[in-house]
């Protein structure tokens, strides 16, 4: 098995680090200028009788193929470095989302095969978006992976959400997080949207604090709700991207509050349109990506030739999390947290949560218009290609005239090709920034 290759975090934030207590690997490494909530005053979780959306998932695959299609994976080991580490919150937990698996969707986007018999779910979207997958029959007799992508999230026009969930010890908390975790997102941007209603609908939050704190919330919730629902036996590392238009507070323009109010947002074109896009950005907008992840399923954005992280692989090799977990009362036994599982965050794990938690790590990117693309992988991937060998592979793809279905295929190919002995899952997101133009 290849050597995986280091690499360094970069500040690519476009906003300040919303606490100043970080935690770095080396001072030879600048740090990832982001990091998730804490000590925060946060909006208050929803009551019993809140109007949060509960629409059932749009682009789930639950996929248990060994042939190279869409959907998600997961395994363990490798250290790279690493940066922030994620601090406490104090959640209240609603525990009644609805939780239907194999549940109809309005959402235009779907999996793989819903996708060919339909017209392009992409049309007039700034981004692209591929998956393959793998079981790895040599290694593996199951598909524990769960990935979930959506066009136009939350029913507002170019915003994405994507998602890969690894499962392990079954693939209980990977179905329900492919199933659910988009809703607890949608949930708590509805809930911002109600708590500031002078706010443009179309950019309910203009504050990248409140998009990281929504992730980071959904992901503390869907830990709580996995326990509840009785599937916690099994858990999954998530890495989850959200890709969004926003107003940029920054920009000094002469448009007030009230004006911004009115028509900050180009509205939808007919697909008949001869307009390429559906979203026009206005001059005072800016495209964002945020993520969050737990567990070692990992995202890179590629920029001007580099890879550049925007996770961080929580796993038992990590010197931060050993500290943590020792600090808990557990042990670290043969880079196994207590001599079980290599990934220290996860969804699910119900019997070791004292110690495997699913406190997330978060970040806020503004998207240039030299940024290629985003890769979202399992560690079936990360086990065996670098960040830069992934990044530059997917690149050198395009410039060959590629789409991201088959980028996506052919770096899951290079994994198995790598000798790695995991379930594979590749989810490639290309950006069209002619937009920009």
């Amino acid at each position: 098995m290849s050597s995986v290759e280091s690499t360094s975090y970069v500040n690519l934030i476009a906003t300040p680090p919303i606490t100043s207590n970080e935690i770095t690997e080396s001072p030879a490494l600048p740090p990832l200028n982001s990091q998730s909530p804490s000590n925060l005053d946060l909006i208050p979780p929803p009551s019993s009788n809140s109007s949060a959306s509960t629409t059932t998932p749009s682009s789930t695959t639950n996929s248990n193929s060994n042939s190279t299609t869409n959907s998600n994976s997961n395994s363990t080991t490798n250290s790279n470095s690493n940066s922030n580490i994620s601090e406490d919150l104090n959640l209240n937990i609603t525990p009644d989302l609805a939780s239907q698996d194999n549940s109809t969707s309005s959402y235009s986007l779907s999996t793989e095969d819903e996708t060919t018999a339909q017209n392009d779910p992409f049309h007039g979207l700034s981004f692209q978006v591929g998956v393959a997958e793998n079981k790895n029959s040599m290694y593996r007799n199951k598909m524990e992976d769960v990935h979930t992508y959506i066009a136009n999230f939350t029913e507002r026009v170019d915003w994405g959400y994507f998602g890969i969930f690894d499962g392990h010890a079954g693939k209980d908390s990977a179905r329900w997080c492919g199933n659910n975790l988009h809703l607890l997102l949608e949930q708590e941007i509805d809930l911002n949207e109600s708590d500031n209603p002078d706010l443009p609908p179309e950019n309910p939050i203009t504050n990248s604090k409140d998009m990281k704190k929504d992730l980071y919330k959904s992901f503390i919730k869907a830990d709580e709700m996995i326990e509840k629902s009785g599937q916690g036996s099994s858990g999954c590392t998530a890495c989850v991207a959200v890709l969004r238009w926003e107003i940029d507070e920054n920009e000094n323009t002469q448009s007030t509050p009230a004006s911004n109010s009115s028509s900050p947002i180009t509205p939808p074109r007919n697909y008949s349109s001869n307009t390429k896009f559906d979203y026009i950005p206005q001059n005072n907008h800016k495209r964002m990506l945020y993520t969050s992840n737990v567990g070692d399923s990992r995202i890179i954005l590629f920029r001007e030739g580099k890879s550049y992280r925007l996770s961080y692989d929580h796993k038992a090799s990590d010197t931060n999390e050993i500290n943590r977990i020792e600090n808990q009362g557990g042990l670290i036994l043969k880079n196994r947290v207590n001599g079980v599982l290599a990934v220290t965050r996860s969804l699910g794990d119900t019997y070791m949560k004292d110690l495997v938690i699913g406190k997330p790590f978060t970040t806020s990117t503004e998207i240039r218009k030299d940024d290629e693309f985003i890769i979202l992988a399992c560690d079936g991937v990360w086990d065996v290609i670098s960040d830069q060998k992934a990044g530059k592979f997917v690149s050198d793809l395009f410039r060959k005239g590629a789409t991201p279905k088959e980028a996506s295929q052919k770096l899951c190919q290079l994994a198995l090709d790598n000798s790695t002995t995991d379930n594979i899952t590749v989810m490639v997101v290309k950006f069209d920034n002619e937009i920009f133009s």
